[in-house]
């Protein structure tokens, strides 16, 4: 199995989010999802509509999940409106996989997945191992990157120490990364 990397570049991440918006709801949602959140590949591939819609109807700020408590995964509004789409797009019911594949009423599995990612990052030109992980990791390098506490990242990736969380999002004591406490009231 091949190591993969975060994508650092924040242009070449808008380049994938446009080529997967472009092309499907579900890719795209699949995309935002994993980069804004952080769960692991199969945990995200398991996501039902009902742990993202109340039983109203309405979108939730929270992913329902009983993995992912300490911190609660947040749904921003761009993941939210991704969400959305993808429930639309798909006419997705509450027990539909959120990620479901087209020809069954499965959800996709991990290779179409990685092919789904893998492709737009050939598209942004992108060089290098790219999977599955590659969301995990860039979430985590960019919530670092953000000034977001080392030790809150460590949890929502389940990692024992901080030193490993580093080690898996690609950065150490001496990488040179302007970290951003931007509180924007």
């Amino acid at each position: 199995m091949k190591t993969v990397e975060a994508i650092k570049d924040e242009e070449k991440l808008k380049s994938m989010k446009a080529f997967l918006q472009s092309r499907s709801a579900r890719d795209y949602c699949l995309f935002l999802l994993g980069m804004n959140t952080g769960i692991r590949g199969q945990d995200l591939l398991h996501v039902h509509v009902k742990d993202v819609v109340s039983e109203s109807g309405d979108l939730l700020h929270y992913l329902q999940s009983s993995v992912y408590t300490n911190p609660p995964v947040y749904l921003n509004r761009d993941v939210r409106q991704a969400i959305q789409q993808c429930i639309e797009e798909g006419h997705l019911q509450a027990t539909d996989y959120l990620f479901k594949s087209k020809k069954t009423s499965e959800a996709i599995t991990r290779q179409q997945a990685y092919r789904i990612i893998n492709e737009a990052a050939k598209q942004a030109g992108i060089e290098g191992s790219i999977g599955t992980h590659t969301l995990r990791k860039t979430f985590g390098y960019h919530a670092y990157a953000k000034g977001i506490a080392i030790s809150l990242i460590q949890k929502r990736l389940h990692h024992a120490t901080p030193s490993e969380t580093r080690h898996y999002i690609g950065v150490d004591r001496q990488t040179d990364l302007s970290i951003k406490l931007d509180v924007n009231l």
